[in-house]
């Protein structure tokens, strides 16, 4: 008989916590393997949790309405459903009710986060031991290197600390440069008459997020302009008889992430990730599209297998998870899973952005607003177009200037050589 625990998932990039709605199973309930535990509200998702494992449920911590953090752990079950629950009334009544519990520093350090090291193998880390990696500057690729004696092989803290004392006299012996102090902010003052307006939780791991990418990735920027014209005009043509037909408007959206997906089948390098020295060439090409939520930031949804679907299949899937982003009802997977990140910030009458790479992506295209400029045509003619800039940043550990350049330039042919009309 062995207890499982389950941890307050992350659904999303920029998601720290999440509210228990509803319990579906009670203490002593038995639970099949993805059958529904529990309902989960945040900010911008509301999803169903299923039951990683088959058992019987021996602990429920929290109650329902209850928010709690990422990574916490909420509830326990037993993989043996003939085991008794002698064990449950230390965390839940006999009854099956809940017996609350207050997360404090054991408790987040027995919540396990799980990654994969580069020869596949699952390893399991508590948030404790996340946190002093990344206080320390270790990778999760050194981290999967260290000798746990936890349960199961798990490092804990002491494991870790032992770690570093050895790791910092071999870095002492050796010529390897030691790692860098993290760059201390600047002191702000704060005069009378200034506002002063605290993160939330969300704003806090966007910043996290959004400092740690421009760590991880030395950012390139590309940028180049395309002709729309023949674009502009097909949409504005086609736009109400594709609306009675659908339902929804035609927008850009889906025609540009088309000439991406055809950029990524040319280019696939750049439909990857680099997991220590390893560079992951993706399979599936999973594209995520940045979605403004008003009130709640951005989140990126991602529409998988995107290269298996028509022009008009891809119409219908950006406007499903446009609507569901908007109405809170995105699920976890359809948050996880992104291969590359288009972000349309023309929407907002932007010109023109360099975006952050969202890892660990190793690229991000963003589409600037389309506007009527005078441009000189083969022949020196002069004429009025619609004109959009397009940005590329990529990540120039595996993605050089030429592939950069090419894999833009790849992107900007094929929607001034797209005929929708055809596509649609």
């Amino acid at each position: 008989m062995a207890r499982h625990e389950i941890v307050m998932p992350q659904m999303g990039e920029s998601i720290t916590t999440g509210t228990i709605t509803k319990w579906t199973k009670a203490v002593g309930d038995e639970i099949e393997i993805d059958e529904i535990l529990l309902e989960i509200s945040t900010d911008k998702v509301e999803s169903e949790i299923p039951s990683p494992i088959g058992g019987r449920v021996a602990a429920i911590l929290f109650e329902e309405g209850e928010t709690i953090d990422v990574g916490v752990k909420i509830a326990e079950i037993e993989d043996d459903p003939a085991a008794s629950l002698d064990g449950a009334s230390d965390s839940g009544s006999d009854s099956g009710t809940v017996k609350k519990k207050e997360p404090n520093e054991s408790q987040v350090e027995t919540a396990s986060v799980s990654t994969n090291n580069t020869s596949g193998e699952r390893r399991f880390y508590t948030p404790l031991v996340k946190k002093l990696a990344d206080e320390n500057g270790v990778s999760l690729n050194e981290l999967s290197t260290i000798q746990g004696t936890g349960a199961a092989g798990r490092v804990n803290k002491n494991d870790f600390m032992k770690y570093l004392s050895s790791r910092g006299a071999s870095n002492t012996s050796s010529s390897v440069a030691p790692i860098p102090e993290k760059p201390v902010a600047a002191t702000v003052s704060v005069s009378a008459g200034d506002q002063v307006i605290e993160m939330d939780n969300m704003r806090k791991v966007i910043a996290k997020n959004m400092v740690a990418s421009k760590q991880i990735s030395p950012h390139v920027n590309s940028i180049e302009e395309v002709d729309l014209t023949h674009l502009v005009k097909f949409r504005e043509e086609t736009k109400a008889r594709f609306q009675k037909e659908e339902g929804f408007k035609l927008t850009y959206t889906p025609l540009i992430m088309h000439a991406i997906i055809q950029a990524l089948k040319e280019y696939p390098m750049v439909n990857s990730s680099i997991d220590g020295d390893k560079i992951i060439v993706k399979k599936q090409i999973n594209l995520g599209m940045a979605v403004a939520v008003p009130g709640n930031g951005l989140i990126v949804p991602v529409v998988k297998n995107a290269d298996g679907l028509s022009l008009r299949g891809l119409c219908r899937a950006v406007n499903d998870l446009a609507i569901r982003a908007r109405e809170k009802k995105l699920t976890m997977d359809d948050l996880s899973g992104g291969t590359f990140t288009f972000s349309n910030v023309g929407s907002f009458g932007t010109l023109m952005a360099t975006p952050i790479i969202l890892q660990p992506q190793v690229g991000i295209y963003a589409s600037g607003a389309i506007t009527k400029r005078v441009a000189v045509l083969p022949g020196d003619v002069m004429a009025i177009r619609s004109m959009m800039f397009g940005t590329h940043a990529y990540d120039h550990r595996i993605v050089d200037g030429e592939l950069g350049g090419k894999f833009l330039a790849s992107i900007h042919r094929n929607l001034k050589e797209m005929d929708p009309d055809k596509l649609l």
